[in-house]
């Protein structure tokens, strides 16, 4: 089969998913279940194309494992956080602003666009399962990025689930283990598996799937990541402008000084 058509089909699979998913949120009235449909729409791009390509080779073997691992750990985490919760408050504020027929127009605004941005994210991937060549220095490079970043992801949630746990830590803030370095290390962590992505699909010949991890890099940075968490956690955690002030909001690094602050209090 012509390679665009098992694009087409991945595209496809990816927005049926999200339609089956949108239904039942319509039924839940929860639209946040999306963030658990986050990592299978990846996978299922991946297979779906897999299945279509006519030539598979080692690439596509590690690709697709490395996706469903990934996949199936974010999705089970986010199900886990959720599990008894109510529709996440950003999806609440969503509503609001778009009611009456929210039901509907959630379709769209929510699950047609999750889809889109996941097949566009996915293109790397797409590109590595349909390319049959040897494996070589490119794609260790970018398995061992990846895997360095499902670990720092992996890690950053476990620690960030075990203070949530905590009932002493609801107005203070997360600033040890890996928190102490970045204020975000999970999305640093998901940062640096798109790269390492990237670098598997480039050593495919697939260099025009850049796009994959720029859009990936602005969404984590500037729309839906770092940005819009942000936005009202000081008015829940009193304690976090400190924090702002002495972390790096992304990229890890060794805290700063606040002003005013001394060795001992550090």
């Amino acid at each position: 089969m012509v390679e665009s058509d098992a694009y087409v089909f991945s595209l496809a699979a990816v927005g049926g998913t999200a339609l089956l998913t949108w239904a039942l949120s319509v039924v839940e009235r929860d639209v946040s279940i999306v963030d658990v449909l986050w990592g299978p729409m990846f996978l299922v791009a991946a297979l779906v194309f897999a299945a279509f390509v006519d030539q598979r080779g080692p690439r596509a073997v590690l690709v697709i494992a490395l996706t469903a691992v990934w996949a199936m750990r974010l999705s089970g985490y986010i199900a886990w956080r959720k599990l008894g919760e109510p529709e996440d408050r950003r999806y609440q504020a969503i509503r609001r602003r778009n009611e009456p027929h929210f039901a509907l127009k959630s379709l769209y605004l929510v699950f047609g666009l999750q889809a889109v941005l996941a097949w566009i994210v996915s293109l790397p991937l797409l590109a590595s399962v349909g390319n049959a060549g040897e494996l070589g220095a490119l794609d260790y490079a970018g398995a061992a990025v990846w895997i360095i970043g499902l670990a720092i992801e992996t890690i950053a949630d476990w620690q960030l689930a075990r203070f949530k746990a905590d009932p002493r830590s609801r107005l203070q803030v997360l600033d040890r283990g890996l928190w102490r370095y970045s204020r975000h290390p999970n999305y640093f962590g998901e940062f640096l598996i798109w790269w390492g992505a990237y670098l598997i699909a480039l050593s495919a010949g697939a260099w025009w799937t850049v796009l994959s991890p720029l859009l990936m890099s602005l969404l984590l940075l500037r729309v839906s990541g770092v940005v819009l968490l942000e936005k009202d956690i000081g008015e829940r955690r009193p304690a976090y402008a400190h924090y702002r002030s002495r972390t790096n909001a992304f990229f890890p690094g060794p805290p700063r000084r606040a002003y005013g602050e001394t060795q001992e209090q550090r």
